[in-house]
């Protein structure tokens, strides 16, 4: 397996931490998105949004890291990453699209206000991190992993990189007890990998 990966990007982070945590044989290349390596023919014809990751399989080409998520949880097999029950599939699902909504115009969208200069309102993205970060709070109380699961699903790995990287927005996590004891939980699993810190926000 082929990762397209961008250090900085929690998007491709995502991927690559559930790549490691899964311990599938994968390479990281990395696309120069500074330079416009994104822009170009050959990556474009991976991905027609000119966007990281894509994922490789042999051939098989999986775009979007929420569906590379689906695609490595599917391929190893029947696990606790996505579960086949239709009510707990449904939970992990639920979150997946919190992923793709509240976590991206909130807490990641502040982050790339301050990581990499997008025109976003900083108060109404924090703001929308925070509403968001009140409701894992809430959810996090009596159970260990976001969708009731007993052991971690790809919700988890989903939402992980920017919630955790959310003080770089100037989102600060210190009112949240229950959620930064989830992320060092995620934190501990074995094939744990990090997402590069920058010095920008509350951790400049």
């Amino acid at each position: 397996m082929k990762l397209y990966h961008y250090a900085l990007s929690g998007h491709a982070h995502r991927a690559a931490l559930f790549l490691s945590l899964t311990g599938l044989d994968h390479e990281l290349i990395e696309v120069d998105l500074a330079a416009g390596a994104h822009k170009q023919p050959e990556f474009l014809a991976l991905n027609a949004f000119g966007e990281v990751p894509v994922l490789d399989d042999g051939g098989i080409i999986i775009a979007d890291s929420l569906a590379i998520l689906v695609y490595v949880a599917r391929k190893i097999g029947p696990s606790h990453w996505l579960p086949t029950d239709p009510a707990d599939e449904a939970r992990v699902q639920r979150w997946l699209s919190v992923a793709a909504g509240k976590i991206a115009y909130g807490a990641c969208a502040a982050r790339l206000i301050t990581v990499f200069g997008a025109p976003f309102r900083t108060d109404e993205v924090i703001e929308r991190a925070h509403a968001t970060l009140a409701v894992m709070e809430q959810t996090l109380e009596g159970q260990r992993w976001i969708a009731t699961t007993a052991e971690p699903s790809i919700a988890d790995i989903a939402l992980y990189s920017y919630i955790e990287r959310a003080p770089e927005g100037n989102v600060d996590l210190s009112g949240y007890p229950r959620v930064r004891a989830w992320l060092r939980q995620i934190e501990g699993l074995p094939g744990f990998t990090t997402f590069q810190r920058t010095r920008a926000g509350l951790e400049a």
